[in-house]
């Protein structure tokens, strides 16, 4: 089993910046990969961003040049999210693929006021 904490949300005006965080714990040896999903109040979840099986970081194209994903370790992704618009607003959630199996995160609210 993974686990998968994400923190860092909360509510920004338009234009700022909020740093989210993704912490896997348990059996994270074999993650092939782990990203950022969201979810907007009545739409279904979306890609954001996310490192491949390859390594390679993945955008949508709605977020290149805005948002950017990091990570330090095996087990701590980080989504660096500039240029807030209230369409940013939304849950994120923190998804990993191990083994087949995909582990999603409970999500953390962001709020972009206008």
């Amino acid at each position: 089993q993974v686990q998968l904490v994400e923190s860092g949300g909360g509510l920004v005006q338009a234009g700022g910046s909020l740093r989210l965080s993704c912490a896997a714990s348990g059996n994270i040896f074999g993650i092939n990969a782990m990203g950022w999903y969201r979810q907007a109040p009545g739409k279904q979840r979306e890609l954001v961003a996310t490192f491949t099986r390859s390594g390679s970081a993945n955008y949508a194209d709605s977020m290149k040049g805005r948002f950017s994903i990091s990570r330090d370790n095996a087990n701590t992704v980080y989504l660096q999210m500039n240029s807030l618009n209230s369409q940013d607003t939304g849950v994120y959630y923190c998804k990993a693929e191990r083994g087949g199996v995909v582990y999603w995160g409970q999500g953390t609210q962001v709020t972009v006021s206008s």
